[in-house]
């Protein structure tokens, strides 16, 4: 059990006034968010009476999003818990080597289907991830409340590197994209994720989203150029957006890229990648 203890630099100081005192401490990759004469330790804060988890959680710059376990004074509760006077609170992200399942009480259920929408700041990673075969949606000129409403009707994980986006009321699976370079943020969803036996790698066209389907060459071949007509005979088909895609390099590239994905966990579910 974990248990965050006060220390007195960091309840001196806030005694007086209305409201209670909570103890906090955050865990891993959470204490990014905090600044730094917080991270990796517990500290006092002063909540109004009515204060819940998930409004001192985020009060504090945490996205409730990044949040898979909250223990008070060691037993799990959910975002609606209200803070008590004296209270001890652990928060934590997703655990990757551990399941945490049976104390999970912050969101109703976990999502059945992988699927996301990116935000306007991450077009490329919506490629990669189409690439890698997840359903991922993206427009370069979604607002805020309509990314996040789509996220919330479409049980869609939400990705973002806009930490004030996933603060908006509603949202209950989205993620805060740490890496800056498109392959480094793919590796990064698939590692948090646990997404290595999910890869589909070349189902989706890259460009709209839509299944892919094997097309006859002959049907296509007035869309190729002159050396693919010569050198290919498998191709795939976007009904939608009519693009055509046979096995090039680029192909190769990308099974290179997917070939270096962080590993699946043993026990995690899904299908190999192909």
């Amino acid at each position: 059990m974990v248990r965050a203890t006060p220390t007195c630099d960091s309840i001196a100081g806030i005694r007086a006034g209305a409201g209670v005192i909570a103890t906090f401490r955050f865990y891993e990759e959470l204490n990014d968010f905090l600044p730094p004469e917080r991270r990796g330790r517990a500290f006092g804060v002063r909540c109004a009476r009515a204060a819940t988890t998930k409004h001192m959680i985020e009060a504090l710059e945490v996205p409730h999003t990044e949040v898979e376990l909250i223990l008070v004074n060691g037993e799990s509760v959910g975002f609606d818990r209200l803070l008590r006077e004296g209270d001890r609170v652990a928060v934590y992200p997703r655990f990757e080597r551990l399941d945490v399942t049976p104390l999970l009480r912050v969101r109703q259920r976990p999502l059945r289907v992988t699927r996301f929408v990116a935000d306007a700041h991450l077009g490329r990673l919506a490629r990669l991830l189409r690439m890698a075969g997840f359903d991922t949606l993206y427009r370069n000129d979604y607002a805020d409340r309509e990314i996040a409403d789509i996220s919330i009707r479409d049980g869609r994980i939400l990705l973002t590197r806009d930490r004030e986006l996933l603060k908006l009321r509603g949202l209950t699976h989205a993620c805060y994209v740490r890496a800056i370079e498109p392959q480094a943020q793919l590796r990064e969803i698939v590692a948090r994720l646990d997404l290595a036996r999910s890869l589909r790698p070349f189902t989706l066209c890259l460009e709209c989203n839509e299944p892919l389907r094997a097309v006859e060459k002959a049907r296509v071949i007035a869309l190729l150029p002159a050396s693919v007509r010569a050198a290919h005979s498998r191709f795939t088909l976007c009904e939608r957006c009519g693009r055509v895609f046979w096995r090039g390099s680029h192909r190769q590239r990308m099974r290179d890229l997917l070939a270096s994905m962080p590993p699946a966990r043993a026990d995690a579910p899904g299908r190999p990648l192909r």
